[in-house]
């Protein structure tokens, strides 16, 4: 028991030192899984290495989509408070003042160094860093182009009869696991258009500026389970602010955008998804937060597929199916009396 402790214990450590190369690896897996049957489909009408162009073409499409997508609105959103700024400044001087006259004492830092400038530089420097994507994307398509050249020959390898009864088991835990990953990012992309949709339409018709960016960064986000719609539905309302100049609005923004949030993928989503991928909201939030901690936004990103390999694998081992039956929300599986 204490050496199985220990031993994930060093191999978390490796993962959190040695980043650079097993982010992508991960990303470039669940990439795999999600491409594979169009790579399948393309290569049985045209030649191996055209069908491979293809779908590498498709999966630099969608990522530069999703990147460009949040890089975009963030742009539009440092644009806007650059030529606002002096607007900025005096409401949070009113605000402070206000603050004061009932009895809420402003930090002396803060007051002092408070520049709209700091902001600026601050949404910029995130956009900035979306658009940085590139050397990370690249590494990706490196790792999907030679998993994607080797997904027929690794299947022969495990179904060979010296790798059994081992090979067979992870051969059928893979398929399990790339059916799955395909549903919840097919689910995940819906949920996340009509996301972006209803946030445009909604801080449209609100005459909040910016719709078309709080539209675009609300989709984006959303692939981020918690984490992505928190900042989606704090980014509007902070801005509502400078925008109005009321709080009042402020709060109505907020509260119509997290029942959104809530309704799309609190009610719908989980519907469309099914029985056969619901996991335990506890498990879900930890593995975003634990894999943000590791890998940063794409550990955001790929924590739920991890965790939904890990509980097929662990369904998988005789040993490891309590800790499964935890991990996955096996009531929905119950049927009715």
């Amino acid at each position: 028991m204490f050496g199985a402790i220990g031993t994930g214990i060093l191999v978390l450590a490796l993962f959190r030192l040695a980043q650079p190369i097993f982010a992508p690896l991960f990303f470039s897996l669940l990439i795999i899984a999600l491409m594979w049957p169009c790579q399948l489909a393309l290569q049985r009408k045209l030649p191996r290495l055209v069908a491979l162009f293809i779908t590498l073409s498709l999966t630099m499409a969608a990522i530069l989509a999703l990147g460009s997508s949040v890089a975009w609105g963030l742009t539009q959103l440092g644009h806007w408070l650059f030529l606002n700024a002096e607007r900025l400044q005096a409401i949070y001087t009113v605000w402070a003042d206000w603050l004061e006259q009932h009895g809420v004492p402003v930090m002396g830092t803060l007051s002092d160094r408070f520049d709209v400038r700091w902001l600026v530089g601050f949404m910029q420097s995130m956009a900035g860093r979306l658009n940085s994507f590139a050397g990370f994307a690249m590494l990706v398509l490196i790792f999907v182009m030679l998993g994607l050249l080797e997904v027929d020959e690794f299947g022969t390898r495990l179904a060979s009869p010296s790798a059994q009864p081992h090979g067979s088991r992870i051969l059928a835990a893979n398929r399990t696991i790339a059916a799955k990953l395909r549903r919840f990012m097919i689910v995940r992309t819906a949920a996340s258009v009509l996301t972006g949709l209803v946030v445009w339409v909604f801080t449209l018709g609100m005459g909040l500026e910016l719709a078309a960016a709080w539209g675009a960064i609300a989709f984006a986000l959303n692939y981020i389970p918690f984490i992505g719609p928190l900042v989606a539905t704090t980014l509007p309302t902070i801005f509502a602010v400078g925008h109005f100049g009321s709080w009042e609005m402020a709060v109505v923004i907020f509260a119509c955008l997290n029942v959104i949030q809530f309704v799309i993928g609190s009610y719908l989503e989980p519907r469309l998804t099914g029985a056969s991928l619901a996991l335990s909201p506890f498990a879900v939030i930890f593995a975003v937060f634990f894999w943000s901690f590791m890998w940063g936004v794409s550990g955001a990103f790929i924590g739920v597929p991890v965790l939904i390999a890990f509980v097929v694998y662990c369904e998988g081992s005789p040993s490891a199916g309590w800790l499964a039956a935890i991990l996955a929300n096996k009531t929905a599986e119950v049927p009715d009396a």
